[in-house]
């Protein structure tokens, strides 16, 4: 019951739009008119500036953190219980009940979830994965991807559980799926590469 009791409240606090909320309240717009049309954080930034669209991604990253961190650390949920619980803010967020099931893209949720998982070490492992590849490419949902797969390299090193693994697995599957239309387009080098390359 406890389990259920988790995976509902974390998908139900994934679900809550706060940048698209954010978006109404201060910038007074649908934040969905801009960028690739998702109602996450990435697009508060580009309809806004930083003093809104920062909230709005630590909001997003709260999201994972306080339902996972809740359920794993102070009521020691563990083993194969974990699994629904970590990945219900994630689908939460990208297939919001509160916006007919569309949703963001679940980066900072993600990150908020694996700050937990692997404390210190998620954020840091999973963010300087992505950090790596954008900036060698221009794409940000080969970012995403490219960097989510550079951290199961990580965790395997890491010789972690079959638990995390399987988180990790229904993660990257989600996020596929969230940046399937982006993925459509080729990796491109960024223009310093480029530039290197030729003189080389």
């Amino acid at each position: 019951m406890n389990v259920i009791l988790w995976t509902v409240f974390g998908f139900l606090l994934g679900g809550i739009p706060f940048s698209y909320l954010l978006g109404y309240l201060f910038l007074r717009t649908d934040i969905r008119k801009y960028g690739d049309g998702n109602p996450g954080a990435a697009n508060v930034w580009r309809a806004g500036s930083w003093r809104v669209g920062l909230p709005a991604s630590i909001l997003d990253y709260l999201k994972g953190l306080i339902p996972v961190g809740l359920a794993y650390l102070k009521y020691d949920i563990v083993n194969w219980e974990l699994i629904p619980i970590a990945l219900a803010p994630i689908l939460g967020h990208a297939f919001s009940p509160f916006l007919r099931f569309k949703g963001g893209k679940a980066v900072a949720v993600t990150l908020g979830i694996w700050s937990v998982l692997l404390p210190v070490e998620g954020i840091i492992g999973l963010g300087l994965s992505m950090f790596i590849f954008f900036i060698f490419q221009n794409v940000d949902s080969w970012t995403v991807i490219l960097g989510i797969l550079l951290f199961f390299v990580y965790l395997l090193f890491r010789q972690v559980s079959i638990v995390i693994l399987l988180i990790w697995f229904g993660n990257t599957l989600i996020l596929i799926y969230k940046h399937r239309q982006d993925l459509k387009q080729p990796v491109t080098l960024k223009s310093w590469i480029t530039k290197l390359l030729r003189t080389n």
